[in-house]
């Protein structure tokens, strides 16, 4: 586990988080033992949770951090503001924060640096203070934006007021209105919409730091620490997708594939329809199918490597790593082949691009049931 002197603890980022998380944890369970909760009050969780994370997954993240497609003002407005409401510190750290992660991944330099440790990358970057500071020097595109020098500015006012007092002012007029206590009301808006929903929007967040970087699948890269979850994504409103993200952090998409679970892809496709966004950057679907093909290539020759060093002197293992070889040769190939067509910037059919990629998949199962049957 990474080791953080003790004169490092950033009081005032710990005390809130620990704060936040205690009385979500301690105070969410007698209210709602005591008092229980209406339509109201979980309609307005319901709404800030979502706004909330859309700002910070569409706005945050895909907008302002990767520069994915321009927004007209009425988004940028809706993300920075509902984007303070997440208390993850103004856009302009958190995209410098992003930016370092994505260009250190994995070294010291990334901020939240998961070979810190899973607690490190989740929560601790933030509750001890990174040392030196890094300097803020890779958002001067954004020091230029108006609206998120405001933001910056007033950030922690925006995330009380519209965070914390609005859902409180509206549980005490809902009410009050009702016929019911209204200070009640306040106090569920408080909890419940404020800070219980600000406690589960954080740590879904911190979540893609350090679970994305420790579970799931590396289809695009395994050069790297990121990885894909479908669980993950159903939780970060499509950011669990990050092994492709990290190979192609410019995509507004991170589900690349139609099945995939992303609504922060599906609602900036929606606003550009709307003409509230534009320039929509996209990988060609040839670079990712090359990234898969690739990653497939490695891991074929590691089956390989594996298959020879378990049985080196079986007459059938060597049968089947011939076999198993013959087929990585053909991925080699095809992986040639593909990438000639691209460096060619020669137009290859979707129809070209699926067959490859069935046959790639095909090829890789059948490598995985041959490497099988000579387990180490």
């Amino acid at each position: 586990m990474y080791r953080i002197p003790f004169d490092r603890v950033n009081w005032t980022t710990s005390s809130f988080l620990i704060g936040t998380a205690l009385i979500a944890l301690i105070g969410l369970p007698i209210y709602l033992l005591k008092f229980g909760i209406d339509w109201f009050q979980f309609g307005m969780f319901f709404f800030y949770l979502v706004a909330t994370m859309m700002s910070i997954t569409v706005g945050y993240h895909r907008l302002f951090s990767h520069l994915s497609f321009k927004a007209k003002l009425p988004v940028r407005l809706f993300t920075l503001i509902f984007g303070a409401c997440a208390f993850e510190n103004a856009c302009l750290d958190w995209a410098s924060d992003h930016r370092r992660h994505h260009k250190h991944v994995d070294h010291d330099e990334d901020p939240y640096d998961i070979s810190k440790g899973f607690m490190w990358a989740h929560i601790g970057w933030l509750m001890f203070k990174l040392n030196p500071e890094p300097p803020m020097d890779n958002v001067n595109d954004l020091r230029k934006d108006k609206l998120v020098m405001w933001q910056h500015k007033y950030v922690h006012w925006i995330g009380f007021f519209v965070g914390i007092v609005i859902p409180s002012a509206l549980g005490y007029g809902w009410n009050y209105f009702n016929g019911m206590d209204p200070w009640i009301g306040a106090l569920g808006g408080f909890l419940i919409a404020g800070v219980a929903r600000i406690v589960v929007a954080q740590h879904c967040t911190f979540f893609i730091n350090s679970l994305c970087h420790t579970v799931g699948r590396q289809p695009y890269s395994s050069s790297h620490s990121a990885r894909d979850s479908a669980v993950m994504a159903f939780l970060t409103f499509g950011e669990g997708y990050h092994n492709y993200h990290h190979e192609f952090q410019h995509d507004y998409r991170n589900g690349v594939k139609p099945w995939q679970w992303d609504p922060s892809k599906w609602t900036i496709w929606t606003l550009s329809k709307l003409g509230l966004v534009e320039g929509l950057r996209r990988v060609p679907d040839s670079r990712i199918l090359l990234a898969e093909m690739r990653e497939a290539r490695l891991r074929a020759e590691q089956h390989l490597i594996q298959l020879r060093e378990n049985s080196p002197n079986h007459g059938s293992a060597q049968r089947v790593s011939d076999a198993v070889h013959e087929m990585v040769e053909k991925l080699t190939a095809n992986y040639h082949e593909l990438e000639k067509a691209v460096t060619d910037r020669v137009t290859v059919s979707r129809e070209s691009l699926q067959e490859w990629q069935n046959e790639t998949r095909r090829t890789m199962r059948e490598i995985r049931r041959m490497v099988s049957a000579f387990p180490a």
